[in-house]
């Protein structure tokens, strides 16, 4: 038993099938209680629960524990190896401490770090989150969620702060890596058709509206960064066009033979 902050003993377990439809219901209140802080779901009441009977009847890595007092569902978390996916408490056991329990359980169960969402209009998570040590690392437009509601991405940066930062920092260089050799690829295949090609041929005027809309993505940034930022990369890529491609390899990594 774990005691929340009005001194009422909490009950922490796993969710079990049985747990399904209580927790679904809790879900649907819970949104609807922070609405407009919080956009409503965009899925139906008979999606939602069938959407937690997937969820606790699966063995996967996904956890999900609940919170009960004298028995009742209080509230519950779902956890997924780097992610703390959910976090919820019933309406009327909001501000009682219940979500602090489940959110140290959660650093406990996670104690490398973990990430989460939070509606950028849901101020009132923002400031828990806030208090309990969570960063803000990255705000976004809302277009990559259902609700196309702006969002913000804090973290619990874990025991070992710098090793949970660079772990993040290692999957975005990844993810850019990628991005830079097809960002690259392009810029050469463009060359092939303008009349004039290579840096002769750059159209600073097009290079700005890069920058402006890539500022509306990145606002932290700013535009006048992103022109410097695109400069390099432009110089970068054409300088690479002009450049004989290296010969492929194959699945061994190999240089092939051309028969």
């Amino acid at each position: 038993m774990t005691p929340s902050e009005d001194g009422t003993d909490l009950a922490l377990r796993p969710a079990i099938p049985e747990d399904a439809a209580p927790l679904a219901d809790l879900f649907v209140a819970a949104r609807e209680a922070a609405y407009p802080a919080m956009p409503r779901p965009v899925h139906s009441a008979d999606e939602i629960h069938g959407w937690f009977t997937g969820l606790v009847g699966s063995d996967g890595t996904r956890e999900t524990w609940v919170a009960e007092q004298a028995g009742e569902l209080s509230g519950y978390l779902v956890l997924d190896p780097e992610w703390l996916d959910s976090l919820y408490v019933r309406p009327d056991l909001v501000g009682r401490g219940v979500g602090s329990v489940l959110l140290d359980l959660a650093k406990s169960l996670r104690p490398g770090g973990f990430a989460l969402w939070v509606f950028e209009s849901n101020e009132r998570a923002r400031r828990f989150y806030a208090r309990h040590g969570l960063w803000e690392l990255e705000r976004t437009d809302g277009s990559a969620n259902e609700e196309r509601c702006p969002d913000v991405r804090m973290a619990w940066v874990g025991e070992r702060p710098l090793d949970y930062l660079r772990r993040q920092i290692n999957e975005v260089d990844e993810d850019l890596s990628r991005l830079l050799a097809r960002r690259a690829a392009l810029t050469a295949a463009a060359q092939q058709h303008k009349r004039v090609p290579g840096h002769a041929g750059r159209d600073r005027g097009r290079e700005a509206e890069i920058a402006a809309r890539m500022a509306r993505h990145a606002p932290a940034l700013g535009e006048a960064r992103l022109s410097r930022i695109m400069d390099a990369v432009i110089t970068a890529s054409l300088d690479a066009a002009d450049e004989p491609s290296p010969p492929a390899a194959d699945e061994q990594g190999r240089t092939g033979a051309v028969g």
